[in-house]
């Protein structure tokens, strides 16, 4: 939690979630796909700020902010609703501020991200303590990326988004994020998938250091990394550009894309090596965030 400006103003960071692995295991009848993945978040983040206000409102900021609307279904102001309706009461109005820095349909959870954030600040800001469980069953109903990045902490995500279980433990290291600003619909990249399904990853109790967490990685895949590049041959570049980087010990797509990421030995690595990349690609090099 972030105090900022006068009496009563708050703000929540709401971290890039960024999928290490990413294995299909199955769908459900109702047509939901099963997944297993070992998510960690990144230092670029969007800021959600809550302060008082009349009724429910928001405001877009920030250099991403284009590719939103401040409209009802934008979801943080349906985690407002939700929140609100899960007090069962009236509560002081809140005028809410998203400063969008992260791309959007982009892989990285962004919307999802700002909706956890959402509930985080205004649990605090209406004093309602409801606790991580309980806003861990709202966060479901609004994504199946948003109870994991309710935490925004390192985590093994299976089932549609709703098993969490700890991460082994990890190492410091860098990340490099790219995105060539080209939007994917996650529906798309699942419609795309061939084959069968994939086994969930077996992972070690942890790593000591990057390059054997990179290699571990290596081992694994993001199964919707080939759908994307079919349907997003940028996509291909980015990976190309990222691997060519000096010091990056692997790249990757996250989520159903377009962005991807590079894994380096620490932020300072990483922070250099994106500004290698095109200028017009959204960017970003530092450390991983731990929660």
């Amino acid at each position: 939690m972030l105090v900022e400006g006068g009496a009563g103003v708050l703000a929540e960071d709401a971290p890039a979630k960024i999928n290490l692995h990413l294995h299909v295991t199955g769908r459900r009848p109702d047509g939901y796909h099963l997944l297993d993945s070992l998510v960690v978040f990144a230092g670029a983040a969007d800021r959600v700020t809550a302060a008082p206000g009349e009724g429910l409102t928001l405001a877009l900021e920030g250099p991403e902010a284009g590719g939103l609307a401040a409209e009802p279904d934008n979801l943080v102001l349906r985690a407002a609703r939700l929140l609100a309706e899960a007090a069962g009461r009236d509560l002081p109005g809140v005028a809410l501020r998203l400063e969008k820095r992260l791309p959007v349909a982009s892989g990285i959870g962004g919307g999802s991200a700002d909706a956890a954030a959402a509930l985080r600040l205004l649990d605090r800001f209406w004093g309602l303590g409801l606790g991580e469980a309980r806003l861990r069953e709202l966060a479901l109903r609004l994504g199946a990326d948003v109870p994991v990045c309710l935490a925004s902490r390192p985590a093994l995500m299976q089932g549609i988004g709703e098993v969490l279980a700890p991460a082994p433990a990890l190492p410091g290291f860098g990340l490099v994020l790219a995105n060539p600003r080209v939007a994917v619909a996650t529906p798309g990249v699942f419609r795309a998938r061939q084959g069968g399904f994939s086994s969930p990853a077996a992972l070690p109790e942890g790593w000591t250091d990057a390059a054997g967490l990179a290699a571990g990685l290596l081992a694994l895949r993001n199964d919707l990394e080939p759908p994307a590049i079919t349907l997003c041959p940028p996509v291909a570049e980015v990976l190309a550009a990222l691997r060519a980087l000096p010091g990056a010990l692997m790249a990757r797509m996250s989520g159903s894309g377009a962005t991807c990421f590079a894994l380096f030995p620490d932020a300072e690595a990483a922070a250099q090596a994106a500004g290698m990349l095109p200028a017009d690609w959204w960017r970003w090099g530092g450390a991983a965030h731990h929660g």
